[in-house]
């Protein structure tokens, strides 16, 4: 067991080599922190921290730096997480009142966070399985092109370009909108799906425009589908190229997650956060998920019913007080903006 003043050295460990990157010796600390006790002190503290495999010596004769076990016993054990200054919360503000559509929002949510910390910003879309229609729209450009534009009414917007085997004029339109409106309109995304999938079973009508409404319903049936998968919104990934010496290793596995996005959600999705929605996975703790050299920070948001996380991905030396600050602080104001806009329905 570490004694109150040995979390105590392990904090100022912590805070000290995320603020210089240079290894902690008991000396700087006696200078840097009021302890009241001597080096020799401060030294015995730290052996016991070493043996509890909380800090290591990265180098023979050298100060200590944290291990990822010493990074979750400082995050296990803080106080309180560091307050954002005024000018932070101003910053947040900025960035995200004003948005348009869902996309925007969450595009603004990430740009906001990574500029707050320096590290990748990650904002997961809200479930849109239960999500519903609230409207279909279709603009005739000529030419057998159409764009095809489907709103949910949690403020996800689709537009795509549909071809259809002949012009269909104003009539047309009318006819061909109105009966895929009757379908969509009102019912859950998945509901939805299912509609245009048995639409799509059935063999061609005769009846006129059969064959545009099916041509638009297959774009319809793309759009949907992607509304019920999993997503993530990204910043700040250059940032991992310009903080490549906090990674004992490559930097590789951190891009290729990013890429590939399915490791990032498998990720975010099983880390169990606390009772302020904060949840923290630190170093080897991310190995299953090919992570080991990176720390990640979550926290929920709120999205008209359904919850959904944003994070920050970056190295295990990271400023977590700050960092888990920010997620919380821009998570809050983002469930503020998605439930003012959903009242304003």
């Amino acid at each position: 067991m570490v004694s109150e003043r040995g979390l105590q050295v392990l904090r100022a460990i912590v805070q000290d080599y995320v603020d210089t990157h240079e290894p902690v010796g008991s000396k700087a600390i006696v200078e840097r922190h009021a302890f009241g006790v001597s080096a020799a002190t401060i030294r015995n503290d730290m052996a016991q921290l070493e043996d509890e495999e909380l800090i290591v010596a990265p180098h023979t004769s050298s100060g200590r730096v944290p291990t990822d076990k010493g990074y979750r016993v400082f995050v296990d054990h803080l106080a309180q997480l560091r307050p954002l200054t005024p000018a932070q919360r101003s910053a947040i503000a900025s960035f995200l009142d004003g948005s348009g559509d869902l996309d925007d929002l969450l595009t603004r949510t990430v740009r906001a966070l990574t500029q707050l910390t320096g590290q990748v910003a990650i904002v997961q879309y809200p479930s849109f399985a239960r999500a519903h229609v609230s409207h279909l729209e279709l603009v005739d450009l000529g030419g057998g092109r159409v764009i095809v534009i489907v709103v949910t009414d949690i403020g996800r917007v689709s537009q795509r370009i549909a071809t259809v085997p002949t012009d269909l004029g104003d009539e047309g339109m009318t006819r061909v909108r109105a009966r895929l409106a009757s379908m969509l309109t009102g019912t859950s995304v998945q509901s939805g799906a299912q509609a245009i999938a048995d639409l799509l079973a059935t063999p061609p009508q005769p009846a006129p425009f059969d064959h545009a409404v099916r041509s638009i319903a297959v774009v319809v049936a793309e759009e949907l589908e992607e509304f019920r998968q999993d997503r993530l919104m990204l910043a700040g990934s250059a940032t991992l190229a310009r903080r490549e010496q906090d990674f004992r290793g490559s930097i590789y596995p951190l891009l290729e997650a990013i890429e590939e996005q399915v490791t990032l959600i498998r990720l975010m999705t099983e880390m169990v956060p606390d009772d302020q929605g904060l949840a923290a996975s630190i170093g080897r703790e991310n190995e299953p998920f090919g992570l080991g050299e990176a720390s990640v920070i979550t926290g929920d948001y709120d999205a008209t019913g359904s919850r959904a996380r944003i994070g920050l991905l970056g190295p295990t030396r990271m400023d977590y007080p700050t960092n888990m600050a920010a997620v919380r602080a821009v998570a809050h104001y983002l469930s503020r903006l998605l439930e003012e806009d959903e009242s304003s329905r």
